[in-house]
């Protein structure tokens, strides 16, 4: 798409407002053959060069616009562009507004030299004051983005969309084979490659763009509960049908939730239930929760984990950020897949880098727990497992927005604990939360992994134990054993605790939500 075609394509009708900066090129435009070629693109495309700025609405959402077309050299970088660029980024840090920049780029622009490279950082150093306000920066990397810009701008944004069939990378494959002699494989370079890889957030053809940032648009802004038509799931659905058996526990545990069945399982029978593959996933709970949940991809390092979903989405107009360990639906092909719900260092690193992306904008932070434990083997191991576990752990624990942990099957060791470092803990009836599963502590203790009935009892990783620990906060309760068919009947009783926490928290300062959060740990 040329510049016209993008703004007609994502614009609201007629919302489009150029930015006429006075940018002077006699420094740039350095002799007069790269002065005359400059001369005739401008005459044949219209445009005073590769890039435009402005401001547009989309979806009634105001942002700042750069578009950059390849059309005009290439689009490569030189000192018009990063100029263009930066003073784009500066507009909209004072004017307070977000950037949608559409890259496109053959690299920098060689006929301005050395010149051409400083772009790099002055557009960069733009790009992160920017950031520094709080704004939100979508980058849509088109066909193709290549060179300085790919390592600059273009990926540094909080959202990386790539649009579908790009060509994107920094080096260009002609170049590799050349000077390396290898052979490249199909679909390297493109925007499917790049989401693989961990970063992309997202492949967008572009008859959907528009609707797609719409979307990310009114996410990020979020909008009072008085300024949308919110309709509430769970109007029809009754109350939790529990009696309560120790009011009085409750309360001074402050669990809010019903507990205790005239039947009671046992603490392996828990764990079978925690495990059944029939229990609802964490997506399950994230669609019947949230509103408008778009999901986010990649650890901007070398993968997307799909035992991880992650993302943002809106809570009776509250922005929220959404993490769970995903285990996958019935079947070995979905279980495979999302590697039964064990997170590998790629993923924990997408977590991090979530969980900063929380913390920026200030939005609450929502996650469900549902894991054996941590991915392991060799490649865990080679790409650090530890290190990207105790990385979790120390910046959980000084976030400084609310966070909400929820274990919704199976909670075990570290892999568990990563996605439970929050200022409240609540747990499902049925679920478990351990150190070890019972036949991992069977098979340690008494070298008899048959024993596991007998250690689960021992190991005290059921919900009535680990509340009377204070290890949880809260207990959602289970009419029955949790299926797709009461999950309802269980996100009532969620959500009307999770506007409570909401409540309480987003009413605190940064700096005591993250103080409320060390003393919980501390007393352990």
């Amino acid at each position: 798409m040329n510049i016209f075609e993008r703004i007609n394509a994502i614009a609201d009708y007629g919302s489009f407002m150029e930015y006429k900066d006075d940018i002077d090129v006699s420094r740039a435009y350095i002799n007069e053959d790269y002065q005359s070629k400059i001369e005739r693109h401008r005459k044949k495309y219209g445009i005073d060069e590769a890039v435009i700025t402005g401001s547009a609405l989309i979806f009634g959402h105001k942002a700042a616009i750069g578009i950059m077309d390849a059309r005009f050299l290439r689009a490569s970088m030189g000192y018009y562009v990063g100029e263009k660029i930066t003073r784009l980024f500066e507009r909209a840090a004072n004017e307070e507004l977000p950037v949608i920049m559409f890259c496109a780029s053959g690299g920098a622009r060689m006929q301005e030299g050395i010149m051409s490279l400083m772009q790099m950082q002055k557009t960069s150093q733009a790009c992160m004051r920017h950031s520094q306000r709080g704004l939100l920066y979508i980058s849509v990397l088109t066909n193709p983005t290549m060179g300085g810009v790919t390592a600059s701008f273009a990926t540094l944004a909080d959202i990386i969309i790539a649009e579908e069939n790009a060509l994107i990378g920094f080096t260009g494959q002609r170049v590799i084979s050349q000077t390396t002699g290898e052979v490249l494989p199909e679909g390297f370079q493109t925007a499917a490659f790049l989401k693989e890889h961990g970063f992309a957030d997202e492949v967008v053809a572009e008859s959907d763009m528009k609707e797609y940032l719409g979307k990310l648009l009114h996410n990020f802004s979020g909008k009072s509960a008085d300024e949308i038509t919110y309709k509430n799931k769970y109007e029809n659905t009754c109350e939790s049908k529990y009696v309560k058996t120790d009011e009085s526990a409750c309360q001074s545990n402050n669990c809010g939730s019903s507990i205790g069945k005239a039947w009671k399982e046992s603490a392996w029978e828990n764990v079978r239930l925690a495990r059944k593959v029939t229990r609802p996933t964490a997506l399950d709970y994230i669609e019947e929760l949230f509103d408008g949940f778009v999901e986010l991809h990649g650890d901007r390092i070398c993968g997307d984990d799909h035992a991880v979903v992650s993302g943002i989405a809106t809570y009776k107009g509250q922005p929220v950020v959404v993490l769970g360990q995903q285990k996958g639906k019935p079947g070995i092909e979905e279980a495979l897949y999302r590697n039964w719900g064990m997170v590998s260092p790629s993923g924990h690193r997408k977590v991090i880098r979530i969980l900063k992306m929380a913390e920026k904008f200030k939005f609450p932070v929502v996650m469900f727990v549902d894991t054996m434990g941590a991915a392991c083997g060799k490649n865990a191991e080679e790409m650090g497992q530890a290190n990207a576990i105790s990385n979790i752990l120390a910046i959980a624990s000084e976030l400084k927005t609310a966070t909400l942990s929820i274990i919704i099957g199976e909670a075990g060791s570290g892999g568990a604990l990563s996605f439970s470092v929050a200022n409240e803990v609540w747990m499902l009836e049925h679920s478990v939360f351990s150190v070890i599963t019972p036949e991992g502590y069977a098979s340690i203790v008494w070298k008899d992994s048959e024993r596991k009935s007998e250690a689960a009892e021992i190991m005290g990783m059921c919900a009535d134990s680990l509340l009377e620990q204070n290890v949880i906060d809260r207990i959602i309760s289970e009419s029955e054993p949790a299926t797709k068919e009461n999950l309802k009947e269980i996100c009532y009783e969620i959500s009307k605790n999770m506007e409570d926490f909401f409540d309480k928290y987003c009413a605190m300062s940064r700096e005591e939500i993250v103080e409320r959060r060390y003393e919980r740990y501390r007393k352990f």
